[in-house]
C-alpha cells in the first residue's frame, strides 16, 4: 500500500464517528488486509441524482455515519448557499437508517435548519408528500429501495424551485446533483461540524392527510379479492390504511413478507420483478382464489402486479403491460393532459395517447425526469414506477398505483372485463408491444464503459441475427432530451437501449418488439434473449 493511501486512511480513521466502522478499518490495518481497504477506499461514493445509494461498510466508497454526515454537510450548505431553511427526512426500515436519520437530524439541527423528521419507517411516497405538504425546502428519503439487503441509500427531493428547475417536492436532477456533489466534496473532516438536538418528530397528521388524499382515488370500491406483498418493507401499513379509508376489503397479506425485515429472508433481491420475487404471492393467490396480487417494493415507491391469465395462468405484468393498463384506463376517461414515459419504456404510450388526442412527452430513464413534465397527468417508467396521483406525491407511487389498480380492476370486473381483455383490445389496436429487460450484473464498472465505447467506435453490422439499421447516441441526443449515457440500437424490427444502472452494478438492455400478435411478439422476445445477453457478456 502507498504511502498517500495509508495516509488517507489515517485521516479518516481519524475522523470516523462511528466506533464500529473505526474499528474494521483498524483491524484491516493490523491485518494487512489491503483487499478490504482498497475496496472501501476506492473513492467517495458517487452522490448523483439518485442521491447515495451502496453498500454497508466503512470508509468513503460505502454507507456509513461518516459518509451520511459529510453528504448532510454538503447538502446543508448547499441549503444556505440558496437561503433554503427547512428540510424533512424520512426513513425504511434497513439496516442503518435509523442511525443514518439521527446523524442527519443533528447535522441539519447544528447548521440551524428547521428539521422535521417523519415519525417511523415510512414508504417513499409519504415523504413526497410531506415535502409540499409541510412548504419544506428539502426531502431526504433513507433507503435502497429495491437493492440487496446490504445496501442502503439517501434520496434527495426539493420542494420549490432551484438552479432554473421546478421541482414541486420531486427527486433531484441535474445540474443540482453536480452542485450538491461539489458542497459534499469540499467537506474533509466531520470534527469540527456543529451538531444540534433539535427536530420535530412529526405526528401521525401527515400520514393521515397522506391516507385521505390518495384514498379519492377510489370513486367506486368493490370486493375484489386482492392478495398484497410488501416484499418485506415498509408499504403494509399505509396501503392497508389506503385500502380502508377508500372502501376497499382489506387486502389478503402474504404473511412471510408483509412485516419490516432487513435481512429480506424469503428473496434473493427485494424486488418484484426479479425471478421468484413474488412466488409466494401467486401460492397465495392460488390457495384463496384471488383476483389480483399487488406488490411494493421495500420504499413501496413501485407497483408490481400478478394476473390470472386465461390462457397462461396466474403470471406477472410487466413495467409496460402495467403502464398501458394504466394509460388506456386514463385515456378513456380523461381527455386532457399529458401522457410521459421514459426512453427505456414501451412506444405503446404514446399511441394510445394520440389515439385519446393527449400530448405525450419522452424523457430521459427514471421518474424524476418524469415528475418535471408540466401539467402531467400520467407518467411511468417500465422499472414498475407510476404517477397516477402527481398533485399529492410528485414522484412514483406504488401505493396509490395498487389503489388505482384495484379501482380498474373493479370498473372492468363489473363491465364482464377483465385486465386481459384490455391489455389485448390494445394490441389489436396498436399491435403487440412486447418489451423485456436483460441485465448482466458486473464487478468492473469499466467494463460498461469500454463495451458502450466499442459499439460506438465499431458498429456492429448485426446483432443476435438481425440486421442494425441504425444506432442512437444518446450522449449525444438528436430529439431535444438531455445528453445521457447509452446507445439506442434499431434492428431488423426491434428496438435495444443498452445503458448503465443508475444505481446497481448492472448493464441494462432494453427491449421492444412490435408485432401483429402476442403469438409472434413472444416467440421473437424467446429467440433474441440468450443471443443478447451472451453479446452484452
Amino acid at each position: 500500500m502507498n504511502e498517500a493511501r495509508l495516509v488517507e486512511i489515517k485521516d479518516w480513521l481519524a475522523d470516523d464517528p462511528d466506533p464500529k466502522t473505526a474499528l474494521q478499518i483498524q483491524t484491516a490495518l493490523d491485518q494487512g488486509d489491503t483487499e478490504s481497504l482498497n475496496k472501501w477506499f476506492n473513492g467517495f461514493l458517487q452522490f448523483g441524482t439518485a442521491g447515495l445509494r451502496g453498500p454497508i461498510a466503512p470508509g468513503p466508497s460505502s454507507m456509513n455515519l461518516a459518509v451520511v454526515g459529510r453528504t448532510a454537510t454538503g447538502i446543508s450548505n448547499y441549503m444556505k448557499s440558496r437561503n433554503m431553511n427547512s428540510v424533512v427526512i424520512g426513513r425504511d426500515a434497513r439496516h442503518g437508517s435509523e442511525e443514518f436519520t439521527k446523524i442527519s437530524a443533528e447535522i441539519f439541527s447544528g447548521a440551524g435548519l428547521k428539521v422535521y423528521v417523519l415519525p417511523r419507517p415510512m414508504p417513499t411516497p409519504v415523504l413526497a408528500w410531506a415535502v409540499n405538504s409541510l412548504n419544506a425546502d428539502v426531502g431526504i428519503m433513507i433507503t435502497a429501495s429495491h437493492n440487496p439487503p446490504m445496501d442502503n441509500g439517501y434520496k434527495v427531493y426539493l420542494g420549490g424551485e432551484a438552479d432554473g428547475i421546478t421541482y414541486r417536492g420531486s427527486q433531484i436532477i441535474s445540474p443540482t446533483d453536480g452542485l450538491i456533489a461539489k458542497e459534499i466534496a469540499a467537506i474533509t473532516s466531520l470534527r469540527n461540524q456543529p451538531r444540534g438536538n433539535v427536530w420535530i418528530v412529526l405526528d401521525d397528521a401527515i400520514f393521515e392527510e397522506y391516507v385521505s388524499r390518495t384514498a379519492k382515488l377510489a370513486t367506486k370500491p368493490g370486493n375484489l379479492k386482492i392478495v398484497y406483498t410488501a416484499m418485506h418493507g415498509v408499504g403494509k401499513e399505509t396501503l392497508a390504511a389506503v385500502f380502508k379509508a377508500a372502501g376497499f376489503p382489506a387486502p389478503i397479506m402474504v404473511t412471510e413478507q408483509v412485516e419490516p425485515d432487513p435481512d429480506f429472508p424469503t428473496v434473493a433481491f427485494p424486488n418484484p420483478e426479479e425471478p421468484g420475487a413474488i412466488n409466494l404471492s401467486i401460492k397465495k393467490a392460488k390457495e384463496v382464489d384471488a383476483d389480483l396480487v399487488i406488490a411494493n417494493d421495500p420504499d413501496a415507491d413501485r407497483c408490481a402486479a400478478a394476473i390470472n391469465d386465461p390462457i397462461r395462468g396466474w403470471r406477472m405484468l410487466t413495467g409496460d403491460e402495467l403502464g398501458i393498463v394504466f394509460g388506456e384506463y386514463i385515456g378513456r376517461t380523461n381527455r386532457a393532459g399529458i401522457f410521459a414515459n421514459s426512453i427505456v419504456s414501451s412506444s405503446c404510450l404514446k399511441k394510445i395517447a394520440e389515439f385519446y388526442g393527449l400530448s405525450f412527452r419522452e424523457t430521459l430513464t427514471g421518474f424524476k425526469w418524469i415528475s418535471k413534465v408540466e401539467n402531467l397527468t400520467f407518467g411511468y417508467e417500465e422499472a414498475i414506477g407510476y404517477g397516477v396521483d402527481l398533485k399529492t406525491a410528485n414522484d412514483k407511487d406504488g401505493i396509490s398505483a395498487a389503489l388505482f389498480l384495484a379501482q380498474i380492476a373493479t370498473d372492468l370486473a363489473n363491465q364482464g372485463s377483465s385486465i386481459t381483455d384490455l391489455l389485448n383490445e390494445v394490441w389489436q389496436r396498436h399491435g403487440f408491444h412486447g418489451t423485456e429487460q436483460i441485465s448482466i450484473r458486473v464487478t468492473d464498472l469499466s467494463r460498461i464503459g469500454t463495451l458502450l465505447n466499442e459499439l460506438r467506435n465499431n458498429p456492429p453490422n448485426e446483432i443476435a441475427g438481425r440486421t442494425v439499421i441504425s444506432i442512437d447516441d444518446l450522449a449525444k441526443p438528436k430529439d431535444g432530451l438531455p445528453p445521457t449515457e447509452g446507445l439506442r440500437i434499431w434492428l431488423d424490427g426491434v428496438r435495444l437501449i443498452i445503458r448503465p444502472s443508475g444505481t446497481e452494478p448492472k448493464l441494462k438492455c432494453y427491449v421492444e418488439v412490435i408485432t401483429s400478435d402476442f403469438k409472434l411478439g413472444r416467440k421473437t422476445l424467446d429467440e433474441l434473449r440468450e443471443p443478447l445477453r451472451k453479446f452484452l457478456s
